[in-house]
């Protein structure tokens, strides 16, 4: 006599998006390890954040902690270096290593909130201009392009010097100066979206916008927005490192890369590890976010995706 199988309580049987969920998440996990330059981008990232978490417990001094005594000191595998400043000091006596670690949570919170200002601001508006369509999509984009003709750099240092030197200010401006490269991109998305057969089939039966919004369009531009954010990020500790050279980031009493590029400028020619050790530390990390983003391009591309396996 034929019986029935023995099976799994119900609850205890994956399913079918769990399933789903494992599959990619391996496909992702694979697709890291065998493109070298994305895993050596993520442990460059890893290696930052983890540098901005730990500061208070990694660095030996005090970011500020001036000891005029013992200023200008090389790097302990130069000669007259010591170990108790693996990489030397600055003109006032503070310790490099110490300042760098601290400097990177000024780069990183600039980076990070700067994108988020940016790409919420892009995804509101870019929604708003690709999917009314009309003549709102017409003055959106009229400002948009406008912004995007002036010269960026110039525009930054120009807000900056008019609003003057703060973390919160430098943020801001940021985050408003970088919003029209995600409303173009929200925008470029949202009009490829609606001609696709999913959305007008969900049209032709009458799904509401709000819907058609929520679970059609909003996943889909995740992955190019993760993209852009991490190149933009990168770009910000660029451009936030460079006001902190002309003077214009935050004040000179916070330890940033900026800031420290700025003290050391008139020391390349004799004291070159002042300026140098900051200027390697925002090549990094700006490295690290570029290979990585270069990765998450392809990983949530499925066309990409294709193509690397």
């Amino acid at each position: 006599m034929l019986t029935r199988p023995l099976s799994a309580p119900a609850e205890l049987m994956p399913t079918q998006d769990e399933t789903g969920f494992v599959r990619n998440l391996r496909d992702f996990i694979g697709l890291l390890v065998r493109d070298r330059a994305g895993l050596i981008g993520l442990v460059l990232v890893l290696l930052v954040v983890l540098a901005a978490i730990f500061a208070p417990w990694i660095a030996p001094y005090e970011p500020t902690a001036q000891n005029l005594k013992e200023s200008k000191l090389p790097p302990a595998w130069l000669a007259q270096g010591t170990s108790a400043h693996l990489l030397g000091t600055d003109s006032l006596g503070r310790d490099l290593f110490s300042r760098i670690l601290y400097g990177s949570r000024v780069s990183l919170t600039v980076g990070f909130f700067g994108v988020l200002i940016a790409g919420s601001i892009g995804l509101v508006v870019g929604l708003l201009a690709g999917y009314m369509g009309g003549r709102t999509d017409g003055a959106i984009m009229t400002v948009t392009n406008i912004v995007l003709a002036l010269p960026y750099l110039l525009f930054v240092v120009f807000m900056a010097g008019v609003l003057g030197r703060s973390l919160f200010n430098v943020i801001l401006i940021f985050g408003i100066t970088d919003a029209p490269i995600f409303v173009r991109v929200v925008r470029g998305e949202v009009l490829r979206i609606r001609q696709s057969g999913y959305v007008e089939s969900a049209v032709s039966v009458g799904a509401q916008q709000g819907r058609i919004l929520a679970e059609h369009i909003l996943p889909n531009l995740i992955g190019p927005l993760l993209t852009v954010a991490s190149f933009e990020m990168s770009a910000m500790i660029f451009y936030e490192a460079g006001l902190g050279f002309l003077g214009l980031s935050v004040p000179p009493n916070v330890p940033s890369w900026g800031n420290m590029l700025e003290a050391g400028r008139q020391h390349l020619r004799t004291f070159w590890w002042i300026a140098t050790f900051p200027g390697v530390a925002i090549m990094l990390t700006a490295l690290g976010m570029n290979l990585l983003g270069d990765w998450l391009r392809d990983a949530l591309d499925p066309r990409l995706r294709r193509v690397k396996k």
